[in-house]
């Protein structure tokens, strides 16, 4: 999600079907625990493929699908390099999501052993 859209959203802005079904494309990539896996390979930096399938223990098949997907997204970026493929991060604002929820789940996990203590 760009900047712009996101200050559009924090405005109260309503956004058109359009633009909602652009931003759905974007949590329906992140929504496959594989993706975020390799989305986790890429936070260090740049990977080859064969790192992304060291990291992930993922097949090559898989991790390639699910790397179109991703760059598909427009969250990870690509470059050939000789018989090479290097992935990296497209931006920051991917691994901010996924913060983002990685504090949801913390609170609500500590609310419930509150309730359950």
């Amino acid at each position: 999600m760009t900047h712009d859209l996101w200050s559009f959203l924090m405005a109260g802005k309503v956004l058109t079907p359009d633009q909602l079904m652009h931003i759905a494309e974007r949590f329906r990539a992140l929504a496959e625990p594989s993706r975020l896996e390799i989305l986790q390979a890429l936070r260090p930096g740049e990977q080859t493929v064969s790192d992304i399938l060291a990291a992930t223990g993922l097949g090559q098949a898989n991790t390639s699908k699910h790397l179109q997907v991703l760059h598909a997204a427009g969250l990870v970026e690509r470059r050939k390099e000789g018989p090479s493929t290097w992935y990296r991060l497209a931006d920051a604002d991917v691994l901010k999501l996924c913060e983002l929820m990685c504090g949801r789940l913390e609170r609500e996990a500590a609310a419930r052993r509150k309730l359950f203590a």
